[in-house]
């Protein structure tokens, strides 16, 4: 029976490394090729790009990046509703953000939650306006792991391990970690940590001394959150939008559509995505 189920999920997974890419390739080429030309980034003079659900990957967003860069747009809304995520995919996309910013306004939106490492990737904003009932903040880093050694032994599997460096099992689910690979994984995590809240400082002008007032994982209403500085404004989208028209100088906004293909292809390659890596990710630190 496990000889069969193992067939199966090797099956599939060997089916997703071999042919995801050539199946991601086409629905790229169908996407062109279908996405009528009065839709595209051209006509438009302010864009909104969306972060919504947890962040697994960040070469979707870097893309809607690229086409925020295009000299039409005047101004970028980032919309946010996510509870945080991988660590590399957040930097990534708070600092093209960063660096977008050098070039047109953009404003975030937090539509229900900006947290953690969805919070990490809008803080270098012009402006961040969020909804009153949104929840804001988590700054902090968490590294999530199993212990499964009973259940191993119960179906009288045996751990055989080649390894060199001393620290190269920190992390393993088939035992209880013991205490130097504990202080290995803390001394990571307190790096990323020192990181995160260095830069939330920088991003919003405040000071790393008083971290334990706005970072240390406490999580903030919208009212609150503008108290200890993590905000700029409470408001709703339409406050958001006010204040991108206002930083851009648009009077008349024409924003970018996606069309119903684009939106659906967008949605297939967010699951994929998420799919993928919670197959081949491992185990690894989060700002969740």
């Amino acid at each position: 029976m496990f000889r069969a189920i193992y067939r199966v999920i090797t099956g599939i997974l060997d089916f997703i490394k071999n042919y995801f890419f050539i199946l991601l390739a086409l629905v790229f080429i169908l996407s062109y090729i279908f996405a009528p030309q009065s839709q595209k980034v051209a006509s438009a003079n302010l864009i909104k790009i969306d972060i919504v659900g947890p962040i697994f990957q960040s070469s979707q967003f870097l893309k809607k990046i690229n086409e925020a860069n295009k000299k039409n747009i005047k101004g970028v809304l980032i919309y946010i509703n996510s509870p945080g995520g991988l660590v590399a995919p957040s930097v990534e996309m708070s600092y093209a953000i960063k660096r977008l910013k050098k070039k047109k306004p953009v404003v975030v939106y937090a539509a229900g939650t900006m947290a953690s490492g969805s919070y990490y990737a809008g803080i270098w904003a012009n402006k961040i306006v969020a909804n009153p009932g949104s929840i804001i903040g988590s700054i902090g880093v968490i590294f999530d792991g199993y212990n499964i050694s009973e259940l191993i032994k119960k179906l009288g599997i045996k751990e055989q391990t080649v390894k060199m460096g001393k620290y190269k099992e920190a992390g393993t689910f088939l035992r209880a970690w013991n205490k130097d690979e504990k202080e290995e994984l803390n001394r990571v995590l307190k790096n990323t940590y020192n990181m995160f809240v260095k830069d939330v400082a920088k991003a919003r002008k405040l000071k790393v001394k008083d971290q334990d007032k706005f970072a240390n994982a406490h999580i903030f209403t919208a009212y609150k959150a503008k108290q200890v500085g993590l905000i700029d404004r409470v408001g709703t989208i339409y406050e958001a939008e006010q204040e991108l028209m206002k930083l851009s100088g648009i009077t008349k906004p024409k924003w970018k559509k996606r069309d119903k293909f684009e939106k659906y292809l967008d949605k297939i390659l967010d699951e994929a995505m998420t799919k993928v890596s919670t197959y081949f990710g491992g185990l690894q630190s989060y700002l969740p």
